[in-house]
C-alpha cells in the first residue's frame, strides 16, 4: 500500500530543532558527519543559545520544588556513582516515598564535588519535552536528554565512550572536552565501554582529536563510539546531553528475526539428545536453518520490516503532551470554526485500504473511511486547520471526524 502524501514532512523538512544544534546545513551534517565525525558548532554559528531550554536557576527549581525521585537524579563523582541514600530521603507526611531526592544532601554531595545527573528531562521539563519531540522528528531516531552539572574544577566521568550519538549543548559555565578515536566503532547498545576498558584508558593518554572548552551556546556532535571526557573550568559547569537511540542495519537484522520467527521450519525442536557442543552434529541441523532463514530474508518485503521497524522507533519519543481536561472539554464541545492542530512530536502514516484509510500512530491504528482521505492529509500538516475548513466533507463530517482524532490525542486545540 502506498502512503498517501501529506506536507508533514515539509513541515520538518527545515529540521528546526537540529539547526539549533549544529553549525553546517542538515543536509550537510548528514552527508559528512552524521555516524561518522565530531562536529564542534560554537554559539556564534548558531541560531541562539540554549538558556530557554534549562539555566541553574531551573536545575534549582527541579532538585528542590518538583519531587523528583531516584531514576531522575543520578550523583557520580572522581568516575563512581554514588549510593542514592547519599542524596535521598523519604518525602515526609502524606507522601509514603522513602526515594525523594533532599535538597540539602544533594547541596552537601555537589558542595564535596560530585557532578549531578539529571535524567530524562525530555519527559520532566517542558522546555526539553517540546525541544526533544521536535528533534527526534528532525533526525528520524529516538531520543533522551540529559542534564550534567559539574562543581568548579571537578570531573563526573572518566574517559568512555557512548553506545548512542550524542549532542552537547553547553548552558552555563566553561568545560574542556578531550574526544579521542574510537577503540570500537559504531557500538551497539549490548558494546559498552568497559568491554574495552584497558584499551579506552590506553587510548585516553594519546593526543585526542579534540581539545576544546565549550562555553555557554556552543555544541558538540560525537557519533558512538568516540571517546570523550570533560572537566570544569573555574565555576559551575551545565551542559544538556541529548542521547540519539540511533537505528542501526542490525536494527534491520533483528526485524528480519522477528519476520523468521513467524516460520514453522525456524520454530521446530532440534532432535532429542542432541549434544549442542559438538559440531559434527549441529552441521546438518545449521545448513537446514541457514537455508530456510535466507528463504525468509529473500521473500521478506520492505514493507513487512517497515512495520516492525516503525513500531521500534515510533515508541521511542512520546510525542508532546496533551492537557486531559482540556482535550475532553474540546471533543465534546468540537463545532464549525473550532480550530485544531497535529499533536507536536506525533509520528504518522495514512494508507489508502480499499474503502477504508490506515492511519498508523504510536501503538494503534485508525481505520476510517476512504472519503475522509483528503481532510485527514488536511490535517496531517501540523497547519492550525478550522472545522470548516476541511477539503471534500461536509461540517457534520468534519465534526465528527476531528472529535474522533481529538480523542485518540492525534489531535489537540490550536
Amino acid at each position: 500500500m502506498t502512503p498517501i502524501p501529506t506536507a508533514a514532512r515539509a513541515a520538518t523538512a527545515d529540521r528546526p530543532a537540529l539547526r539549533r544544534c549544529v553549525a553546517a546545513e542538515p543536509d550537510a551534517f548528514a552527508a559528512e558527519h552524521w555516524g561518522r565525525a565530531p562536529l564542534l558548532s560554537p554559539a556564534g554559528t548558531l541560531p541562539k543559545a540554549f538558556e530557554d531550554l534549562l539555566t541553574l536557576g531551573d536545575v534549582d527549581e527541579l532538585l528542590s520544588r518538583r519531587g523528583l525521585r531516584t531514576p531522575f537524579l543520578r550523583v557520580a563523582k572522581n568516575g563512581s556513582v554514588l549510593s542514592s541514600a547519599q542524596f535521598t530521603a523519604p518525602g515526609g507526611v502524606g507522601a509514603e516515598i522513602g526515594d525523594q531526592v533532599s535538597d540539602d544532601k544533594v547541596a552537601r554531595v555537589f558542595d564535596q564535588g560530585a557532578t549531578l545527573v539529571l535524567q530524562g528531562l525530555h519527559r520532566l521539563w517542558p522546555p526539553v519535552i517540546d525541544f526533544a519531540a521536535q528533534l527526534g522528528v528532525d533526525l528520524g531516531h529516538p531520543v533522551q536528554v540529559n542534564a550534567y552539572i559539574t562543581p568548579a574544577s571537578s570531573q563526573g566521568f572518566s574517559a568512555h565512550y557512548d553506545v548512542h550519538d550524542v549532542f552537547v549543548l553547553q548552558v552555563a559555565g566553561e568545560k574542556r572536552w578531550l574526544v579521542h578515536e574510537p577503540v570500537h566503532a559504531d557500538p551497539l547498545r549490548d558494546q559498552p565501554w568497559d568491554q574495552h576498558s584497558a584499551a579506552v584508558a590506553a587510548r585516553a593518554e594519546e593526543e585526542p582529536l579534540i581539545d576544546e572548552v565549550l562555553r555557554p551556546g556552543d555544541a558538540l556532535y560525537l557519533p558512538r563510539g568516540y571517546l570523550h571526557s570533560a572537566r570544569a573550568l573555574g565555576g559551575v559547569s551545565a551542559h544538556l546531553t541529548v542521547g540519539i537511540h540511533v537505528l542501526t542495519r542490525f536494527a534491520l537484522v533483528e526485524a528480519l528475526l522477528k519476520l523468521a520467527g513467524r516460520d514453522g521450519d525456524l520454530r521446530g525442536s532440534l532432535p532429542l539428545g542432541i549434544d549442542a557442543a559438538d559440531p559434527d552434529a549441529l552441521a546438518p541441523h545449521l545448513a537446514e536453518t541457514v537455508d530456510a532463514l535466507a528463504r525468509v530474508v529473500r521473500s521478506s518485503t520492505p514493507g513487512e520490516v517497515a512495520e516492525l521497524l516503525r513500531d521500534r522507533a515510533w515508541s521511542g519519543n512520546r510525542p508532546a503532551p496533551l492537557a486531559p481536561l482540556a482535550q475532553v472539554a474540546a471533543a465534546q464541545s468540537v463545532a464549525e470554526g473550532s480550530r485544531v492542530v497535529l499533536r507536536t512530536g506525533l509520528r504518522s502514516r495514512l494508507t489508502p485500504a480499499g474503502d477504508r484509510v490506515l492511519l498508523d500512530v504510536p501503538g494503534d491504528r485508525l481505520s476510517l473511511p476512504a472519503y475522509t482521505a483528503p481532510a485527514l492529509a488536511a490535517l496531517l500538516t501540523g497547519a492550525s486547520v478550522a472545522v470548516g475548513d476541511l477539503p471534500g466533507l461536509d461540517v457534520a463530517d468534519q465534526t465528527t471526524l476531528v472529535r474522533r482524532l481529538l480523542r485518540e490525542g492525534v489531535l489537540v486545540p490550536a
